[in-house]
């Protein structure tokens, strides 16, 4: 019966966690740090991951049922894969709670940063917003034209193409997104 129970888990949980797979790889395309500047460093990757994870939130949460509960299982997926990003970078078992708190304020904050400049009509406010938070304030009208891109992209997905579609997040170039901007 317990295994039974287990195994429900792990099949629900099989789709979602290829999902974040396929957002954090996304997430760490060297473009996005080469030329879009954000620092190859814990705080640039988590910014990326952020940023991604919340344009496919954003998606979701536009969705009908089942996609709201496969929103908060991609963020449990999220939080769970940086816990054991701690873990393996050798925090300890007593100061991982610590570390996930901070980092789960850090993600919220983010999120209520970028969703307030998504709603605005102009690249301005992301503009900013990812300058000040994700990448180098020069690059960061080249990485604002991107994440309208991908948010662009996204806005066509239904839940099978989100959970399905090969490629969710446009290829990222500074001269694409120069002539976007």
């Amino acid at each position: 019966m317990i295994f039974g129970l287990f195994g429900k888990r792990s099949n629900r949980r099989s789709p979602v966690d290829t999902l974040f797979g396929r957002v954090a790889e996304a997430s760490r395309l060297p473009a996005l740090y080469i030329e879009g500047g954000i620092p190859d460093s814990f705080e640039g990757r988590f910014e990326s991951l952020t940023l991604h994870v919340l344009l496919v939130l954003r998606r979701l949460r536009e969705l009908p049922p089942p996609a709201a509960e496969l929103a908060q299982e991609l963020v449990d997926a999220c939080f769970a894969y940086l816990e054991l990003g701690f873990r393996n970078g050798g925090i300890s078992d007593i100061a991982v709670p610590k570390k996930m708190k901070k980092i789960g304020q850090m993600f919220y904050g983010r999120v209520q940063a970028y969703e307030a400049a998504l709603a605005a009509p102009d690249l301005d406010a992301l503009v900013e917003t990812l300058g000040r938070n994700a990448c180098e304030p020069e690059a960061a009208p080249a990485l604002a034209a991107y994440v309208r891109a991908a948010q662009d992209a996204l806005a066509t997905a239904d839940l099978d193409g989100i959970m399905n579609r090969e490629e969710l997040f446009p290829v990222f170039t500074v001269r694409e997104a120069a002539h976007d901007a």
